[in-house]
């Protein structure tokens, strides 16, 4: 047994990046493919391989392989990692890591030198206090209800965690309304929420299949209760299989860094994980997918990257930019169904600058999705950007439009016909909805040609009157002024013009049946054109019909 001598002076260690290699680095052509690339680091047994100038992740050839992307090249799913001398100094590193870095990768004048894993940033997940955040930013209602929640948890041998826009929005700093919680159980999530509902008195729904459970309460609002879970895509565009993992597994399964941080409950403190670096793509205003191919596994996170960058004022790292380049390049996804994209097109048309969004998404390629065949144009986005006017008029005149209709053909007019009727079956159009949508593809552009060319307002009534609400809310999105204001004249018409009703002129000797039909139709139009002008007028006119055999 050896004692440390007092006052003897030691040895200061101080380690450098190459003393701190801990992955080895198999190097391959810039061309090898994801299979040869995955066979290459199985046999050396390496976590990295560099391709060319490029870093490839063993994780994502693993992923790469498992959706079936062997043939696809490595170096097209490779990660911008941090690099550093051989000399660079142990904190210099470590900081890297912590700020959710999966390596840092070390040079040599021969080449990759190596690489240092996460395993250098320690075991431990909470890396920073937000009770100040916490306590600044939350009502004390929802602070007590998060500690509830914690001690719920523990006492079911578990341990929870706030997870979510609010933890993201709350690092913001930005004000918090009132808003639903998302909460993550490392154990029986469940069996956390059943308990939860009974203390708050809400009721709950479980999701057996994605190990969760929804509580609806009246003080609170929903709050989502989920098992912490892993996640695994099987194929493009397939809803995942879920697995119950530790909570570090959760946030990396998650779509941006920014989204995957989480606030633990159960010991009181309210300590922040961000294993990711969430809190420095907020800090320099970056948008990052987690790996990439986040958006071949899930591709609906375009849209939701489109919300969060308008929103938050992010932009997307030169990865995730790449990321998304190649999951619009391997489309059709099959198996993503269209109903996901139609809802989140409603969550964009919920956003502030949803017109600006939409144009966006177009000329990024994001309707590809809906058929290969598509491409975007400059009328597409003139339309697009107006739609949130288009849906505020309709709104504020009482017309009931499905907004994701009116979106529907916003994308799709003045697309060939079958690339059009695609995207619309594609996004769950069918039976007579998808024939009235259709309909305004096909008619809208002769049918204000009409309208343009009419002189009398029956004649303009009698136009419109056969138009599906969403048929009318397309003209106006498509019109020029003088369309506008025809159609804002036709929805303001007083549905009573006419004083007479059906049986009245029955009673003046009209006989039942279509006549009836007819007679009003020709009172209505004289009303509208202003040559009759009371009840007495309009009497007079149904005897001068029937005196004319009618």
């Amino acid at each position: 047994m050896s004692v440390a001598k007092r006052a003897h002076v030691y040895p200061q260690v101080n380690l450098e990046a190459a003393d701190l290699v801990d992955v080895a680095v198999a190097v391959a052509p810039a061309g090898i493919t994801v299979a040869d690339a995955l066979a290459l680091v199985r046999k050396r047994n390496t976590g990295l391989l560099a391709a060319g100038a490029a870093y490839v992740l063993r994780d994502d050839l693993v992923r790469g392989a498992s959706l079936g992307l062997g043939g696809l090249r490595a170096a097209e799913i490779a990660r911008s990692l941090p690099a550093v001398e051989p000399g660079a100094g142990e904190a210099t590193v470590r900081r890297l890591l912590v700020a959710g870095a999966p390596f840092v990768a070390v040079r040599s004048p021969k080449g990759p030198g190596g690489a240092v894993s996460g395993r250098l940033a320690g075991p431990g997940l909470a890396d920073a206090s937000a009770a100040g955040r916490v306590n600044q930013g939350l009502p004390v209602d929802v602070r007590e209800l998060l500690t509830t929640i914690g001690r719920i948890a523990e006492e079911h041998d578990g341990r929870a965690f706030l997870v979510g826009g609010l933890v993201r929005d709350l690092w913001r700093g930005t004000p918090i309304v009132r808003r639903d919680l998302d909460i993550v159980i490392e154990g029986d999530g469940v069996a956390v929420a059943r308990r939860l509902a009974r203390t708050v008195g809400g009721s709950v729904v479980e999701h057996r299949r994605f190990l969760t459970a929804s509580i609806a309460t009246s003080a609170f609002g929903r709050i989502d209760v989920t098992t912490s879970r892993s996640e695994r895509y099987e194929s493009p565009g397939a809803l995942p299989r879920v697995m119950p993992a530790g909570i570090g597994e959760d946030l990396r399964r998650r779509d941006f860094t920014v989204n995957a941080m989480a606030i633990e409950l159960s010991s009181g403190a309210f300590d922040l994980i961000d294993p990711l670096g969430g809190r420095l793509d907020l800090a320099r205003r970056r948008l990052c997918a987690l790996h990439p191919l986040s958006y071949v596994e899930d591709p609906t996170r375009i849209f939701r990257a489109a919300r969060y960058a308008a929103r938050l004022g992010l932009a997307h790292d030169p990865s995730t930019a790449r990321a998304q380049t190649l999951a619009l390049r391997l489309a059709p996804y099959p198996a993503l169904s269209g109903r996901r994209i139609a809802a989140e097109l409603v969550r964009v048309l919920d956003e502030a600058q949803a017109g600006h969004i939409l144009a966006g998404l177009g000329r990024s390629g994001a309707f590809r999705l809906l058929d290969p065949g598509y491409r975007f144009t400059a009328a597409n986005g003139r339309r697009l950007g107006e739609l949130p006017r288009a849906l505020a008029w309709a709104r504020g005149r009482a017309l009931e439009v499905d907004a994701v209709g009116l979106a529907a053909l916003a994308i799709a007019g003045g697309q060939p016909s079958a690339v059009a009727a695609a995207a619309l079956a594609r996004l769950g159009f069918s039976g007579g909805p998808l024939a009235i949508l259709e309909r305004a593809l096909a008619t809208g552009g002769a049918l204000a040609s009409r309208l343009a060319r009419a002189t009398a307002h029956s004649a303009r009534a009698r136009q419109l009157r056969a138009c599906a609400p969403v048929e009318l809310a397309w003209l106006w999105l498509t019109g020029a002024r003088d369309l506008r204001e025809a159609l804002d004249w036709f929805v303001g018409l007083d549905p009573r013009v006419v004083s007479l009703n059906g049986d009245d002129v029955v009673a003046l000797g009209v006989p039942r049946g279509p006549a009836v039909a007819h007679v009003l139709a020709e009172v209505r139009d004289a009303r509208l054109d202003g040559t009759l002008a009371s009840r007495a007028m309009e009497e007079e006119h149904v005897r001068q019909w029937l005196a004319r055999g009618g």
